[in-house]
């Protein structure tokens, strides 16, 4: 039977409890514990794969093909397991099996209500999380804050959860605020003493409290808060500013987060292991040496749109001991430029990449990137959208296809190098309908991207894909004459998969997303293909 952990958060948003989740988790696989992670998402869409970028960030998608939350990106490169469906639950998914079980006659003529239908479909998704991993604990973070209405139902149906499990099978952690006011310095539990009041208003009582703050507190603020929020001064954590986020699992363990959840949860410890962790996070604290990114985009005006590409890029960093720095670029910005003004944005960047995106607002500014990156040797990496703007511009300015587009920028254009998928014509739902998931590739022998993969006599990979256009065929032997060449292709669709330029000293692009897959203890070869070549640059 599996445990159960339950991290929820108050006062404000953004405190970490996604970070608190994780470094939870890590810690108990540690301990030699089986862990498997879940978001409980309090928004009434059924994911957030309709959601623009800058409402919640970048979507993540799962190896099963799932468009989850980005916190499901922290939960991944922290415990370093593959997620599922069943780990990002909204309100919506869940009113919508309530729904479709009332129109299945399911409740057999009842009246269908909060409770005890919607709080028993989130118990539901609870459990299935544990059958389905097999995992010996299972942390959920309930998002939002503790109070807003959007999340009541889910607070119910975790406090019936407890009342149905004997003590020690649950366990409650509550995340707050522990400010320190300008002028005094002094450390205010106010805050956190009114959020657990809002918890236990709804029936729960907080087993252990992460306090965000930017200090450690003192034995006396621990005690304090201990004593009005009836938990134990050695369960409250303080969760202090660092500078990376994987200093966070090091900085519970030095309180022995780890141990007294053990104990809460009646657990043993198999042995502890967080060698290969603190080995990467002294790595990192030690760079020195930079290599700065330009990340020309749609949506960089909300940074966690790009979280997992940014990332993707720091672990690429780690390996080669060099720092990498992001200038997130506008891509419109680019737009209209002289060559003299490209040069001026760019021109301070060893490597250039451009990520996935849809629609056409930005699009002729990634192409001016893609000319650039192409005509000045600059390494590029391109990222689904990424691929296909490199391959539009290429047939544009080196092949001669005047208007070259894809339909999905231009419905009318004469040279359709980037098209609908044929299984996508007759989809008419935005939802869930795009190409998700793991699909395989068969890589070329002897292209640069075999070789980052360590495969240079070819092989077959399998990556996460997120669109819905690919590159036509019809356009494929005309590029590759020219010299943009395929370098991987999918075994049973023939569909192009990735790109290359062989007179270039890195210039590659995929229609897959590689950053869903790269871990700060095993980042993507692909991504430390790119940077370090780009860590070769000399800028202007």
């Amino acid at each position: 039977m599996a445990k159960f952990i339950f991290v929820t958060g108050g006062v404000v948003s953004g405190l970490g409890k996604g970070i608190t989740a994780s470094s939870v988790a890590l810690l108990l696989k540690a301990h030699g514990y089986k862990v498997f992670m879940q978001k409980f998402d309090p928004y009434i869409n059924v994911d957030p794969g309709t959601m623009s970028p800058y409402q919640h960030g970048e979507v993540f998608v799962t190896a099963d093909g799932a468009e989850t939350d980005l916190d499901l990106g922290h939960y991944e490169r922290f415990i370093d397991e593959e997620l599922n469906r069943t780990s990002n639950i909204t309100l919506g998914r869940v009113m919508k099996a309530v729904i479709e079980g009332e129109r299945r006659g399911d409740y057999l003529g009842g009246t269908v209500q909060i409770v005890p239908h919607v709080t028993d479909e989130i118990k539901r998704k609870v459990y299935e999380a544990a059958d389905t991993s097999g995992a010996d604990v299972v942390i959920t973070e309930v998002g939002g804050t503790v109070g807003d209405i959007e999340s009541e139902a889910f607070l119910e149906a975790l406090r019936q959860f407890r009342l149905e499990h004997k003590n020690g099978d649950t366990l409650f952690i509550h995340t707050t605020l522990l400010p320190a006011l300008y002028g005094s310095d002094e450390l205010k539990t106010k805050p956190t003493q009114h959020s657990v009041i809002v918890l236990r208003s709804v029936g729960i009582q907080p087993d252990m409290i992460v306090c965000r703050t930017p200090v450690y507190p003192p034995d006396e603020v621990k005690a304090k808060i201990a004593l009005f929020c009836s938990v134990p001064a050695s369960q409250v954590i303080a969760s202090i500013d660092v500078k990376n986020i994987y200093e966070v699992p090091l900085v519970y363990h030095h309180q022995k987060m780890d141990e007294e959840v053990l104990d809460l949860l009646r657990l043993p410890s198999r042995g502890f292991d967080l060698s290969a962790w603190q080995k990467m996070v002294t790595t990192v604290n030690a760079l020195s040496h930079e290599v700065r990114i330009a990340l020309v985009g749609k949506y960089t005006h909300l940074l966690d749109a790009y979280i997992s590409v940014t990332e993707a890029m720091r672990h690429a960093g780690f390996t080669i001991g060099a720092k990498v720095i992001v200038d997130y670029i506008d891509a419109e910005r680019l737009e209209g430029r002289s060559d003299d003004e490209v040069a001026a944005i760019l021109g301070s960047a060893s490597g250039i990449i451009v990520p996935g995106g849809f629609g056409s607002r930005g699009t002729e500014g990634m192409m001016v990137a893609c000319r650039y990156a192409r005509q000045k040797k600059v390494p590029y990496l391109g990222i689904c959208l990424g691929m296909q703007v490199a391959a539009i511009e290429f047939a544009r300015t080196v092949c001669g296809l005047k208007g070259a587009s894809s339909t999905e920028l231009d419905p009318d254009t004469p040279h359709p190098v980037v098209c609908l998928m044929d299984e996508q014509r007759d989809v008419h739902d935005m939802g869930g309908t795009l190409r998700l998931g793991n699909y395989a590739c068969r890589l070329v022998p002897g292209t640069h991207t075999a070789q980052a993969y360590g495969l240079p006599e070819g092989g077959v990979i399998n990556e996460r894909h997120r669109h819905r256009y690919e590159l036509n065929n019809a356009y494929r032997q005309v590029l590759e004459e020219n010299g943009l060449h395929t370098a991987g292709e999918n075994p049973d669709l023939g569909l192009v998969e990735a790109m290359e330029l062989t007179d270039h000293p890195h210039f590659v692009a995929v229609q897959f997303h590689p950053e869903f897959r790269s871990r700060p203890t095993r980042p993507h070869p692909l991504f430390v293909s790119f940077i370090s070549s780009a860590s070769k640059v000399t800028t202007q």
